[in-house]
């Protein structure tokens, strides 16, 4: 294999890495934000117990690839590398990697499948997403497989190894009928201590450096960077403007900074936000990464961040909401705590007196907590608008505002190609012309609900529902046919038939602008 592909390699399987900590991290997230019942513990010990499982499963996947030849090549010991920085936020070289290494695959024969993955299928809101946990496995197995070139016999079977594993783990369980699998009786609460057991041997597990220092498996999240961030920032597709008042934001944070290393008075800065914006629109990844820079330049000790909405923060009852507020703000204490469609904090045309007191709460906890803690109110603009105007303490507060404007039909393409580049599918030729059609016919059409980035993701996973259909009963099937989308696989079913009549793709021509020189060209439709 050259360089280039094993470079290639080496960043899809960073980018898996990063998938599989953004899904164990999210599902934990959707459990405690709304499933609390099912969380017998902190939020924040559940979260750190769902940070274990993925370190191991990865830890497991790579053991179990490398395993099989009893030796390890040098483009697997660099997947090594990145798989032990991720996991330990170290750098292991040297005799060190050897021995870190040797001390996974040990360590990974101990590990159970089940236990790694069993929030996945004994946690009910969880269930739907086994199978984006299994395409996870096997793209981090498939690429710790291919690094070397071909992939052995001996690599093949292990690979079929580990999905009849998962096809063992991962089973639909019906939730309206007995389970016929045993190990999902348990109740969600019974699941997670069983959890709290499986990942007592990973916090047990070291690695010892010829320095002496103990690499311990555990809570290994690095400390906030704000160059991680930054970067994070310019990756995000779309959202210009955005970009650029955070980055605003940041330089006058550090001008802040240096004044007073030198000395010299600062002018206050609020640093609650409100975010405006339609749904889809990247407003809580840009809540995180904001939560990542305060974290990294020192003004939040964590920088980490709650989501919540109304049901997170109001009661149902009287004398219920202080305790219930007052409890998400605390798990929001030296981070972000962010309240999308907060303008339903206060029901419309109504006295709603729970949501005003959630309100006066909120704002007493942000004067009492003013060095802890970052509020951002996010929602449809002109509501969001309301709700400020309606407030005095609200209005005081909340000065800085940033507006989220819907994705353009070319950002759109955009995301749907990173979509495809992340779970490795290709657009064939011609393609990307009826995508971007499509794509525009639904622009142009769209309301505040139109969804944005989430419709991108629809129509991404409807298009492999037509592929899937489009390749059924095809023999030989080939990797091509698996990863390659055809015209006919883009959802359009919405689009009527007399919109493809009047742009036909031999005709049409896209004019696309270089970003570095603003020069634009002209293209055809099957470039």
């Amino acid at each position: 294999m050259d360089n280039t592909s094993s470079s290639e390699l080496v960043t899809i399987f960073e980018r898996t890495l990063q998938d599989c900590k953004q899904l164990y991290l999210s599902s934990a997230q959707l459990c405690i934000e709304k499933h609390p019942a099912l969380i017998p513990e902190a939020p924040r010990e559940f979260m750190q117990l769902m940070g274990d499982l993925h370190r191991g499963l990865l830890i497991k996947v790579y053991a179990s690839m490398v395993s099989v030849e009893m030796r390890w090549t040098p483009p697997e010991a660099r997947l090594a590398q990145v798989l032990f920085y991720h996991t330990w936020k170290q750098q292991v070289v040297g005799g060190d990697l050897r021995r870190a290494i040797e001390h996974v695959i040990a360590e990974g024969r101990d590990l159970k499948w089940y236990s790694l993955v069993r929030p996945f299928d004994q946690i009910a809101p969880l269930r739907n997403r086994f199978g984006e946990l299994e395409t996870i496995i096997m793209r981090a197995a498939n690429l710790i497989a291919k690094v070397n070139g071909e992939i052995s016999t001996a690599e093949t079977d292990m690979l079929r190894y580990i999905q009849q594993e998962l096809n063992a783990c991962l089973r639909t369980v019906p939730l309206d009928e007995p389970s016929q699998h045993a190990q999902a009786n348990q109740l969600g609460p019974q699941a997670i201590q069983q959890m709290q057991r499986d990942t007592a041997a990973l916090h047990q597990s070291q690695v010892i450096s010829e320095s002496g220092v103990e690499v311990e498996e555990g809570n290994h999240d690095p400390e906030p960077s704000l160059d991680n961030a930054l970067e994070e920032l310019d990756r995000l597709i779309g959202l210009d403007t955005v970009k650029e008042e955070v980055r605003t934001l940041t330089n006058l944070l550090q001008l802040q900074q240096q004044r007073v290393e030198h000395g010299l008075p600062t002018t206050p800065i609020s640093l609650h936000m409100v975010f405006n914006g339609n749904p889809g629109t990247g407003k809580t990844t840009v809540a995180r990464i904001i939560g990542q820079i305060y974290g990294g330049m020192g003004i939040l000790k964590q920088g980490h961040l709650i989501e919540t909405d109304r049901a997170g923060l109001v009661a149902e009852y009287a004398g219920q909401t202080a305790t219930k507020a007052n409890k998400k703000i605390d798990e929001a204490l030296d981070g972000v705590l962010f309240i999308d469609e907060a303008y339903s904090l206060v029901a419309a045309d109504s006295e709603d007196p729970y949501g005003r007191e959630a309100i006066q709460i909120l704002l007493k906890r942000m004067e009492d907590d003013r060095d802890r803690l970052v509020v951002i109110l996010a929602g449809y603009p002109e509501p969001m608008k309301d709700l400020i105007a309606s407030n005095p303490g609200l209005r005081s507060r909340f000065n800085m505002q940033m507006l989220f404007e819907d994705y353009k039909p070319s950002d759109m393409g955009h995301i749907f190609e990173a979509f495809c580049t992340r779970n490795q599918f290709e657009i064939a030729a011609g393609t990307r012309a009826k995508l971007l059609l499509a794509l525009h016919w639904h622009y142009q059409r769209r309301d505040e609900h139109f969804g944005n980035g989430r419709f991108v993701r629809n129509l991404f996973e409807n298009s492999i529902r037509n592929l899937a259909n489009r390749v059924a009963g095809v023999v030989p099937i080939s990797k091509e046919l698996l990863t390659t989308f055809e015209s006919e696989d883009i959802d359009t079913a919405a689009v009527p038939a007399r919109y493809w009549e009047r742009v036909r793709a031999e005709e049409t021509r896209f004019a696309v602008q270089c970003v570095g020189c603003e020069n634009s060209s002209v293209i055809p439709a099957d470039y």
